[in-house]
């Protein structure tokens, strides 16, 4: 039997830490379905302030596409018999804040638009990264469903900073 020994420096953890990668599956899944149901509401008062047409249409689209995402991972939840409880996700509500503070720092036009762009491509970059590894925990718990499930919802994050690249490359930025 392998014995750990504590070193200097190491958090300990709360009594109610997750213990297996179960456990750990459903402490990201809570941190994502807040950072969803959270990020509605800023992408619409970002979708306010865009002054480019087609960065607008695709913040539109974003916005019912993460509408969908929250519904689908309300499906995860239930597919490994889990009530879809909400866990605040301060990487998210950080970026959340830089939202506003780029609304706030740029005027309305161009520039701020490269700025939303930035801004909510950092929220796909989280999206990508959070999907990605709780597509990989379905798949070693072996929760098809949820794999699937996931596996829909990191397909349209990465179809989503494909679109935003587009437009800053080709409209905003120059």
């Amino acid at each position: 039997m392998e014995t750990i020994t504590r070193r200097q420096g190491v958090v300990k953890a709360q009594s109610n830490a997750a213990q297996g990668l179960r456990d750990l599956f459903l402490v990201e899944l809570k941190d994502i379905y807040w950072s969803e149901k959270t990020m509605v509401g800023a992408i619409e008062k970002i979708t306010k302030n865009a002054s480019s047409p087609e960065l607008v249409r695709a913040l539109k689209n974003h916005l019912t596409e993460t509408e969908g995402q929250i519904s689908r991972l309300e499906k995860v939840f239930y597919s490994i018999g889990s009530k879809a409880v909400a866990r605040k996700c301060a990487s998210m509500e950080g970026l959340i804040k830089e939202s506003n503070s780029i609304l706030k720092d740029t005027a309305f036009g161009p520039v701020r638009d490269a700025g939303i762009i930035a801004v909510v491509q950092k929220m796909e970059h989280y999206g990508i990264a959070s999907y990605g590894t709780l597509h990989s925990y379905a798949v070693t718990l072996g929760e098809e469903r949820a794999e699937q499930l996931l596996a829909m919802t990191l397909k349209e994050e990465k179809k989503n900073d494909v679109v935003l690249s587009k437009i800053a490359t080709a409209d905003i930025n120059p």
